[in-house]
């Protein structure tokens, strides 16, 4: 049975005009269930996790920040959020969805959180919408349980995942892949284990090519126990915040891709949904939702 983590603190309400799609996380689980491709069992409630997991990747003098509220303006900036203590207590709800998906997704396969991606998260600091990065916390976790050894996170939002380069930065039991933009935020970029940085306008075709002729081969030489994967949606090319130019269908493409290589390699894998700031908010639904679709057809 697929197993997806959601919170109704999710869809935590941010000031007017915000233009972070918090609706997205409410209307998701409505469209999958409302189109059959899930149903409420499919869904578990996460919760706060043992504090212990989050210190095995972030900063205890930051993660105290956090929860004292105590971060300094600047700080605070560069997260992109107004902090607030239901903020935080999101961000640590997140993280053990990711946390407890893994769990299930070594029972079946697969598993999902309807947030999470927060791929900006360094150890000491938060940025772009991101507080605490939930695959590299879970990731760890893993190891910490001795469930997995050897750990390989795709990711495939626009942004690269700089906070997660920073945090496996010395550490080669953790390999970071990243197909992102060139030319789009971080402008500063972290190095990942690989990262393949793509220019403006780059569409389906070429998207593609490059994930086929690089995924495969990457999974055979790290022989991972376990896949990571972050699904943004915001390759679009209706993305307010991409420069690329993917179309919904190429989009699900990849994603398809990525779940027929774990699936025929019986690699367990989770999935955070990442960014996706389309225009309309039919399309980012659209485009996450037929990453669950997929994973029914193909898992179940």
């Amino acid at each position: 049975m697929l197993e997806i983590a959601y919170h109704p603190i999710y869809k935590h309400p941010l000031p007017k005009g915000h233009r972070f799609p918090m609706e997205k996380y409410e209307l998701l689980p409505k469209q999958l269930l409302h189109e059959g491709t899930c149903v409420e069992s499919n869904f578990f409630q996460p919760e706060i996790p043992d504090e212990k997991y989050i210190l095995a990747v972030h900063d205890a003098e930051y993660l105290t920040k956090l929860q004292n509220l105590d971060l300094d303006r600047r700080a605070e900036r560069k997260t992109g959020f107004p902090l607030s203590a239901e903020l935080v207590k999101r961000e640590l709800i997140i993280a053990d969805g990711t946390m407890k998906g893994c769990h299930f997704a070594l029972e079946n396969g697969i598993a999902f959180n309807i947030a999470g991606g927060t791929h900006h998260a360094y150890s000491d600091h938060g940025e772009a919408f991101c507080l605490l990065n939930d695959q590299a916390i879970a990731a760890r976790y893993l190891q910490q349980k001795k469930l997995a050894k050897k750990i390989l996170i795709i990711d495939l939002d626009v942004h690269q995942g700089n906070g997660t380069a920073e945090i496996f930065e010395k550490d080669s039991s953790v390999f970071t892949f990243s197909i992102h933009g060139k030319n789009n935020y971080p402008f500063k970029k972290e190095q990942s284990d690989l990262d393949i940085e793509l220019t403006d306008g780059t569409g389906d075709e070429d998207y593609l090519r490059m994930l086929k002729n690089t995924l495969p081969d990457l999974v055979k030489e790290q022989d991972p126990d376990f896949i990571f994967y972050l699904s943004g949606v915001d390759i679009l090319k209706t993305d307010k915040l991409g420069k690329l130019s993917c179309t919904v269908a190429g989009c699900k493409e990849r994603d398809r891709f990525v779940l027929q290589t774990c699936r025929d390699l019986k690699i367990p894998i989770q999935c955070s949904m990442g960014g996706g700031y389309s225009p309309e908010i039919k399309t980012i639904i659209e485009a996450h939702a037929n990453t669950y679709r997929l994973a029914q057809e193909l898992y179940f």
